[in-house]
């Protein structure tokens, strides 16, 4: 990994752009995600912007985005 470390403050990542999703709700009940470079994203709960930010490698990003994509984790949205 890069000069990010997982659980710092998500304000302290100069230049990350933030992009959540559209189905984000009125109280900002989502996600953000954010590509560093080339081979590391950060996430973090749009709720606290400033809050601590998750990073993963473009490995772990693909495989969580591909499980997603497959409804690997659809038991989790009831």
């Amino acid at each position: 990994m890069g000069k990010w470390e997982n659980g710092m403050a998500a304000d302290q990542i100069a230049g990350a752009r933030w992009q959540k999703a559209r189905a984000s709700d009125a109280k900002n009940d989502c996600i953000e995600v954010a590509r560093l470079s080339e081979n590391e994203y950060a996430v973090r709960n749009s709720r606290f912007p400033d809050g601590p930010a998750l990073i993963y490698t473009k490995d772990e990003f693909d495989a969580f985005i591909d499980g997603v994509g497959k409804g690997e984790f659809s038991n989790m949205a009831v």
